[in-house]
């Protein structure tokens, strides 16, 4: 079968490799759509740890083909996967912190992943979607599972104000996730068709700078959450945060990439700076809430690619107004 495999740093291809075969607690996925993240791109320049050569593809779901001894799911089941597979038995995971473990080996990032037609996975790692689901909408979870993990740990509370940065499909996951807490949501990206489509899922506010958001609500927000992965909003941040505030870094800068934060302000004004990494044990309720509709991702699909094409997509810049492009590998 055809894979999308980095080999190296700058160095990605559609090649041929084997199917996978199951072993025992391990099952098979025919993938249905695979999600490139801005992760996909950090990892084909080196800005982003992983273990070539590695298929790419960590935001999957589709069918159950095949199963090893063990494995009870049964074929033809509707899947999404948790890319993440921590040990479990170092310091970090015996704390309930697995998205720390330093042994972790992620889909599509250490082991092979979903930019191909089938997949492998410990059968533990997938979780059951309705039969009915669009075959798309499976690829969200993973997405979701990190954005839910970030909002935790906003701890948003009805009433407060919310201000989002970036109009990616993390920022406009966020989006949802804030106004069903019941905060007041406003949206910081200079796309105009992103502030549309954030206007329609949402927002009650949107701004294409950071002085048109103070403009808007002067004294900032009581949350605000970093959602683009770009120097200029993390810096950006603390002065849209409103006294005794906090800030959740979700956007993945890449490595050895630094940031100016004057701390007096912080302390000063006792803003929280947190951090989000990863999905500890929010892929389940990520799946949840696509299967019920609670979150709308239909308007988030940008593109639908082929295997060739997601090659492209990954090795170049996103088109102007890209939300998220879905790699269908069949």
């Amino acid at each position: 079968m055809q894979a999308v495999r980095l080999f190296g740093v700058g160095d990605l291809r559609l090649t041929q490799v084997a199917e996978p075969q199951p072993n025992p607690g391990e099952l098979v996925v025919r993938v249905e759509a695979s999600g490139i993240c801005g992760t996909d791109r950090h990892l084909f320049l080196g800005e982003f740890p992983s273990t070539p050569p590695v298929t790419l593809g960590h935001e999957f779901s589709g069918i159950v083909t095949a199963v090893g001894d063990g494995v009870d799911l049964a074929l033809g089941t509707r899947v999404t996967c948790d890319p993440n597979i921590p040990c479990l038995t170092c310091p970090q995971c015996l704390r309930g912190r697995v998205n720390l473990c330093p042994n972790n080996r992620p889909t599509g990032v250490g082991r092979d992943g979903g930019f191909a037609p089938f997949a492998l996975m410990p059968a533990h790692n997938a979780i059951a979607l309705p039969a009915g689901l669009h075959p798309h909408h499976g690829a969200f979870c993973e997405p979701l599972a990190c954005t839910l993990h970030g909002l935790d740990r906003a701890a948003l509370r009805p009433g407060e104000r919310c201000m989002i940065l970036g109009g990616g499909v993390i920022g406009l996951l966020a989006l949802q996730l804030a106004r069903s807490a019941g905060a007041e949501v406003m949206m910081l990206t200079r796309s105009r068709a992103k502030q549309d489509l954030a206007l329609s899922l949402g927002a009650t506010h949107v701004a294409a700078t950071p002085a048109q958001a103070l403009a808007i609500w002067p004294f900032g927000a009581d949350a605000v959450i970093e959602c683009a992965g770009v120097a200029d909003t993390v810096q950006a941040a603390p002065a849209l945060t409103a006294t005794g505030g906090r800030i959740v870094i979700l956007g993945v800068l890449a490595k050895g990439v630094t940031v100016a934060i004057e701390p007096f302000d912080l302390l000063f004004r006792e803003i929280q700076m947190l951090y989000s990494f990863l999905n500890p044990f929010t892929h389940a309720r990520a799946a949840q809430m696509i299967a019920s509709g609670a979150v709308s991702v239909a308007p988030l699909i940008s593109r639908v690619l082929t295997l060739s094409e997601a090659v492209t997509a990954i090795t170049h810049a996103a088109p102007a107004g890209d939300v998220r492009a879905i790699v269908v590998p069949q």
